[in-house]
C-alpha cells in the first residue's frame, strides 16, 4: 500500500504582454472590489523586481482597536480555510494568499498603552484573501496571470476576458487638493516633545525614539490619480496602492520590513537621511558626508542591533548576521543609509509569526523598542494608523515580503493624511530634526499640490 500523499494545488499560469509600466494592468481591474497593487516602482534588482496586482478577494480579515482579535491568528485560520497546500512556481512570488496591512497600533503589545487621542476611522489590520494575481517581473521583463484553483469560475472567466483586451479603459476623473497642508504638532509643541525625549535618553530610559509629525488636507476626485502622480517621481521599491471599504492607502515606501523566501529571513532597515542635489558632484558629496556622519551611523547601528535581537527570537541560533552595514542608496529626492540583516527561520516558526514578532519595525520605533513605543504613545498627538505599520503579502507557497509603511498617505472620504518623522538621539538638534521630517515628506505634498 502506498503512503498517503497530501494533495498539493497547482495554480494556472498565463503569459501576458510585457509593459514596463504596470499601471495599465491595474486600470483593467481597478473597478473590481478592493484592488491592490504592490508596486516595485522601478525596475531592476531584488529591491525592485516584482509588481503584484489583484482584486476581488475571496474574503477579508479586518480588525479594529479594542475588538480583542489577534489579526495574525485570524489570518492563519482564514488561509487554512480558503486555500489548500499550494506548489510554488519559479520566479512567481505570489500564487494566492493574503495581501494587506498591519497598522502601527494593530497588535496589542504588552506594556504599551493605547494613545488617548481618537483614532482615524480606519482598520488596524486589513487583509484580503486573493486567489489570483498579475505578476510583473522587471528583471525578466515578463508578465503572468496566476490563478489559484480556489478562484470562482466566473471570476476566472472575467479576468481572462479583461486581460485579453489590449487597451485599458479610459478614465475621466481627476484629483485636486482643496486647501493648504496643515501639520501637527506645531513647532513649539514639537520642541517640547524633543526636549522630553532628550531627558528620557539622558536618564537611560532609551537610546533612540522615532518621533513623527502628521499633515492633513482635504481633496476632491479620485485618489488613483494622486497615486499615479506620486509614483511618477518617487519610484519607490516598496510602494503600494490599496483600496479598502474605509479608505485608500497610497504608499511610496523605500524600506523593506521582513522578507521570507525558502525560510530565509531578510530585513533592510533605513536610518540616516540626506538631501539629493541635481549636480552630480554635489550629490556625491552629500552622500559621502552621510556615510561618514557619526550621528547617522550610530542611529543605523542601534536599529541593526535591535533587529538582530528580533531575528534571534525566530531564527536558528547562529544564523543571524549583518550582510550589509551603512550602504548608501539614492532615491528620487533623498538618499539613505540602508543596512541588511538576514537569518534562517526556525522550522517550528510560521513566517507570519516572524512578521508578528518583529512588528513594528525597529527603524520607526527606536531602541529599546518597548520603551520607545511607550514614549511615542505619550508624546505624539495622534495615532499613527497605517503609518509606520507594514504592507505586504503572504503567499500560500510560503513566500512573504513586506514594507515599512513610511512616505504613506491615507485618503478617508474627503480627508487626506500624511506623516513623516525621524530618529531622535542624544545629540539631535530640534531644528534639524524638524527640517528632516519636512525633507522626507515635502516633495510628496508638493507633487499633489501641483496635480490636477
Amino acid at each position: 500500500m502506498s503512503p498517503h500523499r497530501e494533495h498539493v494545488c497547482r495554480p494556472e499560469l498565463h503569459a501576458l504582454p510585457w509593459h514596463p509600466d504596470a499601471s495599465s494592468w491595474v486600470e483593467r481591474i481597478r473597478d473590481l472590489t478592493l484592488s491592490v497593487w504592490l508596486d516595485s516602482g522601478r525596475p531592476g534588482g531584488a529591491r525592485g523586481r516584482y509588481d503584484i496586482i489583484s482584486a476581488s478577494p475571496l474574503a477579508c480579515v479586518i480588525t479594529r482597536r479594542g475588538d480583542g482579535h489577534d489579526p495574525m491568528q485570524l489570518l492563519r485560520e482564514a488561509l487554512a480555510k480558503y486555500f489548500a497546500k499550494t506548489a510554488a512556481l519559479p520566479d512567481i512570488p505570489f500564487v494566492g494568499g493574503a495581501i494587506g496591512l498591519l497598522g502601527y497600533e494593530a497588535l496589542a503589545i504588552t506594556k504599551v498603552p493605547a494613545p488617548k487621542v481618537p483614532a482615524l476611522s480606519f482598520p488596524d489590520a486589513h487583509f484580503g484573501l486573493y486567489s489570483w494575481a498579475i505578476i510583473c517581473d522587471h528583471c525578466k521583463q515578463s508578465t503572468h496571470l496566476v490563478i489559484h484553483p480556489a478562484t470562482p469560475p466566473k471570476l476566472r472567466e472575467e479576468l481572462l476576458r479583461r486581460l485579453k483586451n489590449t487597451a485599458p479603459p479610459r478614465t475621466t476623473s481627476t484629483f485636486q487638493l482643496r486647501g493648504n497642508w496643515r501639520s501637527e504638532p506645531a513647532y513649539a509643541n514639537y520642541t517640547h516633545a524633543i526636549e522630553r525625549i532628550a531627558k528620557y535618553i539622558h536618564a537611560g530610559d532609551c537610546y533612540q525614539v522615532n518621533f513623527a509629525r502628521r499633515w492633513h488636507n482635504t481633496y476632491q476626485g479620485d485618489p488613483w490619480h494622486a497615486y499615479l502622480k506620486l509614483r511618477a517621481f518617487a519610484k519607490a521599491p516598496f510602494a503600494a496602492w490599496m483600496e479598502t471599504a474605509d479608505g485608500t492607502v497610497l504608499c511610496q515606501s523605500p524600506e523593506r520590513f521582513v522578507q521570507c523566501i525558502d525560510r530565509k529571513l531578510l530585513t533592510e532597515p533605513i536610518k540616516g537621511t540626506a538631501a539629493r542635489d541635481s549636480d552630480a558632484e554635489r550629490d556625491q558629496v552629500l552622500g559621502e558626508a552621510l556615510q561618514r556622519s557619526e550621528k547617522n551611523r550610530a542611529e543605523n547601528l542601534m536599529i541593526v542591533d535591535l533587529l538582530r535581537n528580533d531575528f534571534g527570537q525566530v531564527c536558528t541560533p547562529g544564523s543571524v548576521r549583518v550582510k550589509k552595514l551603512f550602504a548608501l542608496e539614492k532615491f528620487a529626492t533623498v538618499q539613505h543609509l540602508v543596512s541588511t540583516v538576514e537569518g534562517e527561520l526556525r522550522a517550528d516558526i510560521h513566517p507570519l509569526n516572524a512578521w508578528r514578532t518583529c512588528f513594528p519595525g525597529g527603524s520607526i520605533t527606536g531602541a529599546p523598542k518597548i520603551r520607545a513605543m511607550q514614549i511615542i504613545a505619550e508624546l505624539e498627538p495622534f495615532r499613527r494608523s497605517v503609518f509606520c505599520g507594514s504592507i505586504g503579502y503572504f503567499s500560500v507557497c510560503g513566500r512573504m515580503d513586506s514594507n515599512i509603511a513610511i512616505r504613506t498617505l491615507l485618503a478617508l472620504k474627503s480627508d487626506l493624511y500624511a506623516w513623516a518623522g525621524g530618529g531622535i538621539v542624544a545629540d539631535s538638534r530640534c531644528e534639524e530634526e524638524f527640517a528632516e521630517a519636512l525633507l522626507k515628506i515635502e516633495p510628496i505634498l508638493n507633487s499633489l499640490s501641483a496635480s490636477a
